[in-house]
């Protein structure tokens, strides 16, 4: 449940600046407003790093901290980046709290060792939490029937499900383990940060109730991965629940920040740089969703298969690697077809789904 795969609604990034030249090395920082200071920590692969964010903040027990939104994907990189960084530019003071505006690994990662390490806690979504934690439980377990029944639906042959089955369970691997409570985060909650007035946006489809950060004091938003400025994050459709819609609800929430938050903020996002622009990358990731829905509806004029369609929505080869994102991808938007009328699907003689144009 990677995010970050470079998928549908990539599009144009017209009107959009950089205000930075460089970000910060690995236990470094960059401020990027007053009391806030921008670190990156190791992720690997083409994303290579994920960005998180602290904030001055206080008093708490006599003394200021940093809040720290998101912590990284757990591991022994991220730990010892982390260290640098207390030992650097976080140093002489404690940690806060921690605000989390996701459930996935790179977010949630290092979580737990956070809270624990300065006995603070955890602020985050309540689905975030719970679906965290039950993806967290699959760990070591086999891949279930129902899960190997949806990817067969979506022509998967068997190697592809000899793969599923051996990376199965991996997700609480990469997790510290989370704590034990947390503190609720809702949509319109407003809750100080040090000298300033913050404000939860959420938002969906790319995770169940995912928090952004909005503070007009500062004219910042901490966006997580509902708006990137160079890649559309994922929006899947996985084995829990089949017949889900989640662009539909990517693109309704979208547009819902869209009138929440004004133009003129400074966006941090989750990957890639902090940008000017925010309406404008707002527009085109929803009108290269919506392209792209177009291109499918006429590619399924004969019927498709999941798998089939690929083409359409991805500028790149898929393979094993990504090839369960693709599929999720891939659903999310023949779903989204089908959720508007414009497609049927059928299921053929062994199984296998088909997605016709209506």
């Amino acid at each position: 449940m990677r995010d970050g795969f470079d998928g549908a609604g990539a599009g144009s990034r017209r009107g959009l600046s950089y205000p930075f030249d460089s970000g910060p090395e690995i236990g470094g920082a960059v401020d990027v407003a007053p009391g806030v200071k921008w670190l990156r920590l190791p992720l690997g692969g083409s994303l290579q790093f994920i960005n998180v964010w602290a904030v001055e903040d206080g008093p708490t027990d006599g003394e200021r901290g940093w809040a720290i939104f998101d912590t990284g994907i757990g591991g022994p990189e991220t730990l010892q980046a982390w260290r640098k960084a207390f030992a650097g530019p976080l140093a002489g003071k404690t940690v806060s709290r921690v605000f989390v505006t996701h459930m996935h690994p790179d977010h949630t990662g290092m979580a737990g060792w956070l809270t624990r390490k300065f006995a603070c806690r955890l602020w985050i979504t309540r689905l975030e939490f719970l679906t965290c934690r039950s993806l967290a439980a699959d760990t070591g377990l086999e891949a279930p029937d129902e899960a190997l029944a949806f990817y067969r639906t979506a022509g998967w042959d068997e190697t592809a499900i000899e793969n599923y089955r051996s990376r199965f369970g991996f997700f609480g691997k990469s997790l510290h383990v989370l704590p034990n409570s947390f503190r609720r985060l809702n949509d319109r909650d407003r809750f100080m940060v040090g000298d300033h007035e913050w404000e939860v946006v959420v938002g969906s489809g790319h995770s169940p109730e995912h928090a952004c950060f909005y503070c007009p004091g500062l004219k910042l938003m901490i966006s997580g991965d509902q708006v990137l400025p160079r890649i559309s994050s994922n929006v899947s459709v996985f084995p829990t629940e089949p017949d889900a819609d989640p662009l539909r609800d990517w693109l309704t929430s979208l547009a819902r920040i869209k009138t929440r938050i004004p133009d003129d903020v400074l966006v941090l996002p989750a990957h890639n740089d902090p940008f000017h622009g925010l309406h404008a990358r707002l527009d085109q990731l929803i009108d290269g969703h919506e392209r792209i829905l177009k291109r499918l509806r006429r590619q399924i004029a004969e019927p498709k298969r999941s798998i089939d369609v690929f083409g359409t929505l991805f500028g790149r080869a898929i393979d094993d690697s990504v090839l369960g994102m693709a599929t999720g991808e891939s659903i999310a938007h023949l779903n989204c077809l089908l959720g508007r009328g414009q497609a049927v699907r059928t299921r053929d003689a062994v199984g296998v789904t088909w997605y016709q144009a209506a």
